[in-house]
């Protein structure tokens, strides 16, 4: 089994068995929340010089990083294309005039020649719903190169925009989790796996960002019922404690409403993600296996 790698930007991410750290802080106040292109791609030259030839499943420290999974599925190569499944409570597709951020991703993956399709698992944010719905870039919805499973939203705008095939809506996880099982049965696909821990319901873990109504059992299904080969993994959504130096970004980060860090219960926090990590290294280890 190929060793995890830790991005450690934010210092966020316990002690795992056989890991390779990175020593990155000095990168945190350039990426963390969004960062402008030519950052990310300064980034992506640093990961090409330092990641070996093969690793495990990546942790990216908070979800305030996500974007970085954008370079390193980008520097996936297979033989054939390979579908992207992400678990997050947020669509990760929206617009963004800055760059690119935690929360407008997806669609420059969306956009890669090797990416056939994206999915994006569990969610039941607010970004999906009618009054943001103009927030969400359409075109990869349209052209039938991402998809939304969602989870007790009303999406019906998508209807009438002629996006009804690009959005799943389910009243509960395991109705989801049996029709994304089942699809996947239908059309097997390599695919590279990201999850975002606010994807899960509080009791499971606290992270920095509205959260799910997923339990690990649910995410346990999903991993267990993907298609095809594993050919990459990543996980974010540690939870940890930044003041950015940047007014701009302190300004975008309250106008996204992101929570405060409870510095008082930070500990206890990390504690419960780092639980949640090794279950999830267990359940991917499997799959990959």
């Amino acid at each position: 089994m190929n060793r995890p790698v830790v991005l450690d930007i934010d210092r966020s991410v316990g002690p795992l068995p056989g890991r390779l750290v990175l020593p990155l802080e000095h990168w945190q106040e350039t990426l963390r929340f969004g960062c402008s292109l030519a950052a990310l791609r300064r980034f992506r030259r640093a990961l090409d010089d330092t990641l070996p030839p093969a690793y495990g499943t990546v942790m990216l420290g908070s979800g305030d990083f996500h974007h970085l999974s954008w370079p390193l599925i980008e520097r996936v190569r297979t033989r054939s294309p390979f579908q992207v499944v992400v678990l997050d409570n947020h669509p990760d597709n929206m617009r963004y005039a800055f760059g690119v951020h935690c929360g407008s991703w997806v669609r420059r993956v969306a956009m890669l020649p090797q990416v056939s399709h994206v999915h994006v698992v569990g969610i039941s944010s607010g970004d999906v719903a009618r009054a943001h719905a103009w927030e969400n870039y359409l075109a990869p919805l349209r052209r039938g190169r991402l998809s939304y499973w969602c989870l007790g939203v009303d999406v019906g705008w998508a209807r009438r925009l002629g996006l009804a095939k690009a959005f799943h809506s389910f009243d509960d996880p395991q109705a989801l989790v049996g029709e994304f099982r089942a699809q996947q049965r239908q059309r097997p696909l390599p695919t590279y796996l990201s999850i975002d821990k606010d994807v899960f319901a509080t009791d499971v873990a606290r992270t920095n960002w509205d959260q799910g109504r997923l339990q690990l059992q649910h995410a346990q299904a999903l991993i267990d019922g993907l298609s095809g080969d594993l050919v990459g993994s990543d996980i974010t959504g540690e939870v940890s404690s930044y003041r950015y130096r940047s007014w701009l970004k302190r300004r975008l980060s309250a106008i996204d409403r992101q929570p405060e860090v409870d510095a008082a219960e930070l500990a206890a926090w990390q504690g419960q993600q780092h639980a949640l990590n090794l279950r999830l290294l267990e359940s991917i280890a499997a799959r990959a296996a």
